[in-house]
């Protein structure tokens, strides 16, 4: 496999601070690139999950280590900055919550555990899977996939090698091939950098899609903290002209920046 053949660097521990940090950042820069190469694969994908969000379904991802991780981080930050519910989009890792800290011992190698830990959630055919896997080997992930295609789910992964078995169990395989990794195997760098960039790239145009941003404004962003009650007051002073009291106000009242322009503009 491509992520495990040996690095283009050597002799890593002779090298400086500055040469460490200079050849990981000129490895790191390539990354986006590979992602680039992957957008038809991509949008396929996302026009899918689209279909089926409108119709009422969800999106999950699951993956173990790293990958698994990064399925959490992105559908964490999906409510706060969507203003969806926690339910809409579901982040799974092999070995549960407690994987997120710490490595589980053979977690990923059960490839009957990921559509048990499905099964909570009553996924089906209105649903999404995306398996995320740098390597496309993780018995966990492969499972999952199959099974849940099985039962008429959609099917996705974002996978870091070509010709996977991860890419084989879905529907819509995303390859990105960022080639070795500066220390040998360790995924997490590249690999993980471009899993989080296609993450970043789904999920965003998901919800643009689904209409829960207006112009380039995150305008159903939960306020919770003060950073982001300040931004939303911004930008219902700039939708409607009234004062920074005023916008505090109304946001107060409504909750988010639609529900305080609506409502302004409705009662004019």
């Amino acid at each position: 496999m491509i992520t495990e053949t040996s690095s283009h660097y050597d002799n890593l521990e002779q090298m400086s601070v500055q040469e460490l940090l200079t050849n990981i950042n000129k490895e790191d820069k390539t990354v986006p690139l590979a992602v680039e190469k992957a957008i038809p694969q991509l949008e396929a994908l996302v026009t899918e999950i689209v279909k089926r969000m409108k119709e009422g379904g969800r999106l999950f991802y699951i993956g173990a280590g790293t990958s698994g991780r990064l399925g959490i981080v992105d559908a964490s930050e999906c409510p706060p900055t969507y203003g969806v519910s926690p339910d809409l989009v579901i982040g799974l890792i092999a070995g549960g919550d407690k994987a997120i800290r710490s490595a589980v011992e053979y977690a990923e190698d059960d490839a009957e555990q990921a559509w048990k830990d499905l099964q909570a959630y009553h996924i089906d055919e209105l649903d999404t899977l995306i398996g995320i896997a740098a390597s496309g080997r993780t018995p966990y992930v492969i499972g999952g996939l199959q099974q849940a295609r099985q039962a008429g789910v959609l099917t996705g992964c974002i996978v870091c090698n070509p010709g996977s078995a991860v890419a084989q169990a879905a529907e819509f395989p995303v390859e990105i091939v960022v080639g070795p990794e500066f220390v040998t195997g360790s995924t997490r760098m590249k690999s993980g950098t471009a899993q989080k960039l296609a993450l970043n790239m789904l999920s965003t145009s998901v919800m643009i899609q689904l209409g829960r941003v207006k112009g380039n404004k995150m305008v159903d962003m939960q306020l919770t903290n003060l950073k982001l009650k300040d931004r939303a007051a911004k930008m219902v002073m700039s939708e409607t002209g009234v004062s920074y009291e005023q916008a505090e106000a109304l946001l107060q009242k409504y909750g988010s920046v639609r529900n305080a322009v609506q409502n302004r503009d409705s009662a004019e």
